[in-house]
């Protein structure tokens, strides 16, 4: 039996969170609900308890509950942990981290994936705050129900409404039921490399890591187990992965060659192609004008080495490649040389969309190449996830 956490927050949209357990216990699901103090201005701790047929709890300081970290025990039994009515108050809290009731340090100390079904009024809902939050919460991976737009209690018309439950509920069961890539394991390479130089200094590119990052959540969301393998970047972490953090191009290849055998390996990352006989000690100017003079030595091509596994290699290998000039003839080359099936390419010549929020690409296959519009990175994400899906069907 599968088993669902349920916080209800504050909102009068909370009484529908009553018919949601009705549905998810009528389908066979174990409800454990988590009422915050808001919610309980709404709907009672006992109409929650007379529907999951489980003890409701509400307070972060119980010393029944917490005599042996309660808290904890609670966000890693779940399966999937669900807010509905998610405020705007409590994304906010997702958001920041903040661990100031039960429902805020579940969601903090949990290790599942979490469903979020946002309720507010439609002002609330289009603040640039609320925005913000929503884009960043999707970024780590964070499962959201839309909110329906109708009118509300507050005598407003417009999108902030919840989700009707048997919507929501189809959106539980995708999460914890076969996706397309269930069973798979991917690897994600996302971010830059850094190269040292000396103790302080180093090379490295523009390479934000959203694109990598945004991947690998939208693996993760079609069922995939996914390994990310990231350079330092300052995007949040996904949540429901493994999540390993290297610097150099050395430590990013080695950390690919632990991982595998995987199925599908996405290369996003910008690995530098050099790296520098590091100095032992911080370069200074002589005072002779020359500048310092580098012994360069070629890093492991991560890409072209997952390409050639033989035995181990996955069914589906992915890189990408940035190019300036000539796109379409460079990426297609690219994947000849390297040997990989599929090359995502984009121009980032001037156009700002290396660690910017957007993404134009073209998808180089076998068969040619693809255009696809600008659009989110996000988006990009989950259009090229749902792509590797149609492959393993």
């Amino acid at each position: 039996m599968k088993r669902i956490l349920l916080i209800v927050s504050g909102g009068i949209a909370a009484y529908k969170a009553l018919e949601l357990v009705r549905l998810l216990k009528k389908a066979g699901y174990g409800v454990t609900s988590v009422l915050t103090k808001a919610g309980e201005e709404f709907v009672t701790p006992l109409s929650l308890q007379a529907l999951t047929e489980m003890k409701v709890y509400r307070d972060l300081f119980s010393l029944t509950d917490e005599s042996e970290m309660g808290h904890i025990e609670l966000s890693r039994a779940a399966d999937l942990v669900v807010v509905a009515p998610a405020t705007a108050n409590i994304l906010a809290k997702l958001v920041s981290g903040l661990a100031d009731d039960l429902a805020s340090t579940l969601l903090l100390a949990t290790d599942k994936r979490v469903l979020v079904a946002p309720a507010m009024n439609v002002r609330m809902w289009q603040h640039p705050a609320t925005e913000a939050n929503m884009k960043l919460l999707k970024s780590r991976g964070v499962l959201v129900v839309e909110p329906d737009e109708g009118p509300m209690a507050c005598g407003e018309y417009g999108p902030g409404r919840l989700a009707e439950p048997p919507v929501i509920f189809a959106a539980i069961e995708a999460a914890l039921n076969d996706g397309p890539l269930k069973g798979k394991h991917a690897i994600v390479t996302s971010g830059p490399t850094h190269e040292p130089i000396d103790p302080v200094r180093y090379l490295a590119n523009r390479s934000s890591g959203k694109q990598g990052h945004a991947i690998a959540a939208a693996l993760a969301a079609q069922g995939a187990r996914v390994t990310l393998i990231t350079g330092p970047v300052n995007v949040p972490d996904p949540f429901g992965m493994e999540i390993v953090k290297v610097e150099t191009a050395r430590e990013m290849f080695a950390a690919v060659e632990a991982a595998l055998p995987v199925d599908i390996a996405v290369c996003a990352a910008a690995v530098a192609d050099w790296h520098v006989a590091e100095a032992s000690q911080k370069l200074k100017k002589d005072g002779s004008g020359q500048p310092p003079d580098f012994k360069l030595s070629e890093n492991p091509d991560i890409l072209a080495s997952i390409s050639k596994q033989g035995p181990q290699r996955p069914r589906l290998v992915i890189g990408f490649a940035a190019e300036t000039e000539k796109l379409e003839e460079h990426a297609t080359a690219k994947r000849k040389r390297k040997g990989c099936d599929w090359i995502v390419a984009n121009n980032v010549g001037g156009t700002g969309i290396m660690g910017g929020d957007q993404n134009e690409v073209l998808l180089i296959t076998q068969n040619g190449a693809e255009s696809w519009a600008r659009m989110g990175k996000i988006a990009l994400a989950q259009k090229l996830a749902a792509r590797i899906g149609e492959f393993f069907a």
